[in-house]
């Protein structure tokens, strides 16, 4: 049976993003290049300019990922979009596995994660901080983790493409704003004097949950992304 839906509600979209937007990496990198911009004396003003740049740009990258990929998949004829659906769902509810696999056994096995090799370049462009260093810091955090820790990035695009028009670009460009919110909050917590070991504590002390929360969430849509591709559910 061919796909027929619409498009998922909003609150589908905030709550996707919410729970992604608790990313470690893009956090981590964050904290290391503030603490690198204060260690060396400049002025909360310059960290909030070069924090600021750095956002944007991990905005645009992932925003503009999302476009390409929606684009691509809204092309696909809908017999072909069936059958990705189904592919797409079941690699989905993988992946959330994993990610609940990681809230009991953190560390053993196979992990959705940066690849060291990766993570060591992530923290050695996080120590350049000049303006051309951390907007390709940004565009670089981003083009790593989408295929890493992108999953719930790509249920929603999924979902948006089998309905692919002005409100669903709308929805996308939602999803990136929610999704880079926990970054500016962390910029605007230093520049206040929130100290960054404490927020480096609360993203150590909240990563086993936002596994799991991502991990339930995953196998969610991935079942939904199912029924939908076999015609069993419509989204209104």
């Amino acid at each position: 049976m061919a796909v027929e839906a619409y498009l998922p509600t909003i609150l589908t979209v905030v709550t996707t993003a919410a729970i992604d937007s608790i990313n470690p990496c893009a956090i981590g990198v964050l904290i290391l290049m503030v603490s690198v911009i204060l260690g060396s004396g400049k002025s909360i003003k310059h960290m909030l300019l070069l924090g600021g740049l750095y956002v944007f740009s991990v905005f645009v990258v992932y925003l503009l990922a999302g476009f390409g990929l929606l684009f691509f998949l809204a092309s696909l004829p809908l017999a072909l979009t069936e059958y990705l659906s189904i592919s797409v769902g079941i690699i989905i509810i993988l992946a959330g596995l994993l990610e609940i696999k990681d809230f009991f056994w953190y560390g053993r096995g196979f992990s959705l994660a940066i690849p060291v090799y990766f993570s060591k370049k992530l923290h050695g462009l996080a120590s350049k901080t000049t303006i051309p260093g951390v907007i390709l810091l940004g565009a670089f955090v981003s083009a790593v983790e989408l295929p890493c820790t992108g999953a719930p990035y790509l249920a929603i695009i999924t979902l948006l493409s089998q309905y692919f028009d002005f409100t669903a670009l709308m929805l996308l460009i939602l999803y990136n704003i929610i999704f880079v919110l926990p970054l500016i909050v962390i910029l605007f917590l230093v520049a206040s004097g929130k100290k960054l070991q404490e927020i480096k504590k609360w993203k150590q002390d909240t990563r086993g949950v936002m596994r799991l929360l991502i991990g339930l969430l995953l196998i969610a849509m991935g079942w939904l992304l199912m029924l939908i591709a076999n015609g069993t559910i419509n989204f209104g």
